[in-house]
């Protein structure tokens, strides 16, 4: 799909959109906001403009907007460039798994039809970026698969890592010093009660990190 003509803040907020509808979070303007780094008002003006442009559904006075099928396709193409993008240059570039988020979001805009096939064929068509996430195929469709996370694990259980967070260089890093990456075998040794802290065997190594990243991390 050409997206030429719509401007980086436009595809922006469709992909923001998109990823809070799928996170199942309500598509919000002050969750929209939120995720966009700007003030309310902002987004708000934006959500209209985006209705205009039928990209998507907004209803006054109803709980979070829609993207519409065109939105919706939009948001979804310029999630497998980004996500294409970020495996190029973890693989064929060398880039740490903490930096090409922030690469790929600079070059996912300008992407061609024709560059973003060449680089889907040099990389043997794959099917998950980096951090684990699913890469849209070229006909568009996005299912992400059903996983758990390591927060749902008791202890004993062990499981493999699917997918990691991804929008924070800090936190990619420190995922990395723990060995807690995609394609690693996990196990749960200790779940302290009351939302403390849970500890995870990975490697040769043992970790106890916040349930709250515990649950970003997903495993099958």
């Amino acid at each position: 799909m050409d997206t030429s003509g719509l401007t980086e803040t436009v595809q922006d907020y469709l992909k923001e959109i998109y990823k809070l509808q799928a996170s199942g979070r309500p598509p919000t303007t002050t969750a929209i906001a939120e995720r966009m780094g700007v003030k309310s008002p902002s987004a708000t003006a934006m959500v209209k403009k985006l209705a205009a442009l039928g990209l998507v559904d907004h209803k006054r006075y109803r709980r979070g907007v829609v993207l519409t099928e065109a939105g919706e396709k939009i948001a979804i193409e310029v999630i497998r460039h980004h996500r294409l993008l970020e495996l190029y240059l973890t693989e064929r570039l060398g880039l740490g798994i903490d930096a090409v988020h922030a690469e790929a979001d600079r070059l996912e805009h300008a992407l061609s039809e024709e560059l973003e096939a060449r680089i889907d064929e040099s990389l043997g068509y794959p099917t998950h970026d980096p951090h684990g996430d699913p890469i849209p195929g070229p006909d568009l469709r996005l299912q992400p698969p059903e996983l758990r996370t390591l927060a749902d694990l008791a202890p004993g259980e062990g499981a493999t890592i699917r997918r990691i967070p991804d929008g924070r260089a800090d936190l990619l890093r420190y995922l990395s010093e723990l060995g807690l990456l995609p394609g690693e075998a996990a196990e749960v040794s200790e779940s302290a009660p009351f939302g403390g802290p849970v500890t995870v065997r990975v490697g040769r190594g043992e970790h106890a990190i916040s349930r709250e990243l515990a649950a970003q991390i997903s495993v099958a």
